[in-house]
């Protein structure tokens, strides 16, 4: 099965506020949902291998980015495949192709791009508010 990161995970209802980043308030009782056979959750997503289409290694996905209550962006590691320090970029959603494969029990994501496009990429920085 193939699957766009957009069409199946399931999205956070995350407030766009300028002045405070959190969610809405609650809206009373819980609200409580069922999740499809074909949503992929984040922690499946973080750790996982990026490839390019050749087989190369494009680096892992270390985070999965929300703004507005959308995802809006992957953040790939990819310090260690272009053999330097640590190293943060940001791919737009649509950039990664998710695929899980059910024989083999295991998750697959690719990425059209080589080594030198992850080079030239700005670089994303965990500072600030995102500080770890």
């Amino acid at each position: 099965m193939r699957f766009s990161v957009l069409m199946v995970l399931v999205t956070l209802g995350i407030s766009g506020m300028a002045q405070a980043q959190s969610t809405p308030p609650a809206s009373g009782a819980p609200q409580f949902i069922a999740i499809g056979n074909n949503a992929i959750l984040s922690s499946r997503l973080i750790g996982l291998d990026v490839q390019s289409a050749s087989g190369k290694g494009m680096g892992k996905i270390e985070d999965v980015v929300f703004e507005g209550g959308q995802i809006i962006g992957i953040v790939l590691s990819v310090g260690d495949i272009l053999g330097g320090s640590q190293r943060y970029v940001a791919v737009d959603p649509s950039s990664i192709s998710i695929q899980y494969t059910e024989g083999e029990d295991k998750w697959r994501a690719t990425m059209n791009g080589d080594l030198d496009q992850l080079k030239s990429a700005p670089e994303f920085r965990y500072e600030g508010k995102w500080k770890r």
